[in-house]
């Protein structure tokens, strides 16, 4: 090999690492850039209006230390129809734990009707938190469930479609045949689902989670909710789509607000990506619920024993040590030898 073959074999090299390194700059610097337009903050936030925002106080973010469970509260809303400014009820409420320890991801989606003390306002509907801000909608459900509920992220019908049109829609399978119509929105959130594996875009995914219109009513849309979810985590997680994330960010930046600071969701993105989908469940779950009224006469759900549900809720978190492990590890070393020791004497 010749001396000027070399050397064009390094200039193409050293041609080729930097347009390499371009394109991750900018791939990176677009991801950065987008991921700091998601806190809203001063006129752009959706709770400007609110006074007292901050009144109620909130648990301090971990310290991201690897140890310290991670949970957040993901809201969907239904802003149609209403003022600029105004805030409407959740439409849904889940939060999401994540156990860097074991890197297994919770998920607890949060009925609406769940009736309980909102700090600082009395006995409401959960869902009506957030129109007192999104650290009551915080601090009601770190109450309810038990955790510190450190985050938020809240986004409306919009920011749902777009991110799922992002991702390229989704393959699911729909249970059964959705159908309702209703005039009071011109029909323009109409549900018309057929039964069967499909592939939804934004606008079918929408029908699909809002869907309540059944026996089961929101038991039922919650548990839907949350296997859509994990569907869409599961395609977030693909090589193609986290090569399209500086895309999908900016589809869905407009409709999201959040108080996860740019290296907090850093951070979150790394864990989320090692992480896998430990269980999903319904809050408050069927045995812990009953129904009630309230004074004015309006059909609630209620817990049965608070308490309890907090300790069901730490039973899935950081499951019990299993006494059948325990026993397991004695017999191995027993069969291979390794006696446990006694810290009794023996009898001379």
């Amino acid at each position: 090999m010749t001396r000027k073959t070399k050397r064009t074999i390094w200039i193409s090299l050293a041609a080729f690492v930097l347009i390499v390194g371009g394109a991750a700059a900018f791939y990176f610097g677009s991801i950065l850039n987008q991921l700091n337009g998601l806190q809203k903050e001063g006129d752009e936030s959706p709770f400007a209006g609110i006074e007292n925002v901050e009144k109620v106080n909130t648990p301090d973010p971990p310290k991201w230390e690897g140890t310290d469970t991670v949970n957040i509260l993901v809201m969907g809303v239904d802003a149609r129809g209403l003022a600029k400014g105004e805030v409407p009820r959740s439409d849904s409420m889940m939060v999401v734990s994540l156990d860097p320890l074991t890197k297994k991801i919770n998920l607890f989606s949060i009925l609406r009707d769940t009736y309980m003390n909102i700090d600082g306002y009395g006995k409401e509907r959960i869902n009506t938190a957030i129109t007192h801000g999104p650290n009551t909608a915080m601090k009601a459900a770190s109450d309810l469930l038990g955790i510190p509920v450190q985050y938020y992220v809240y986004t409306d019908f919009q920011g749902f479609i777009k991110l799922v049109d992002a991702v390229g829609g989704v393959d699911f399978d729909v249970e059964k045949d959705m159908h309702y119509t209703s005039k009071a929105d011109n029909n323009e959130y109409d549900i018309d689902l057929k039964k069967g594996y499909q592939h939804l875009d934004g606008n079918t995914a929408l029908m699909y989670v809002r869907f309540r219109h059944d026996a089961m009513s929101d038991f039922a849309r919650s548990e839907r909710q949350r296997e859509f979810l994990k569907a869409v985590a599961a395609k977030m997680q693909s090589t193609t789509t986290i090569a399209k994330l500086p895309s999908i960010l900016e589809e869905v930046s407009p409709y999201v607000d959040t108080n996860l600071t740019l290296s907090d969701m850093w951070k979150l993105g790394g864990l989320g990506y090692q992480s896998s989908m430990n269980g999903s469940e319904q809050i408050p779950p069927m045995n812990m619920l009953k129904e009630e009224r309230t004074p004015g006469g309006a059909q609630v759900l209620t817990v049965t024993n608070e308490e309890k549900l907090k300790q069901h809720i730490q039973d899935i978190i950081h499951p019990p040590a299993d006494p059948e492990d325990s026993s397991k590890v004695t017999e191995d070393k027993t069969a291979s030898g390794d006696e446990p020791k006694s810290s009794e004497q023996p009898a001379q």
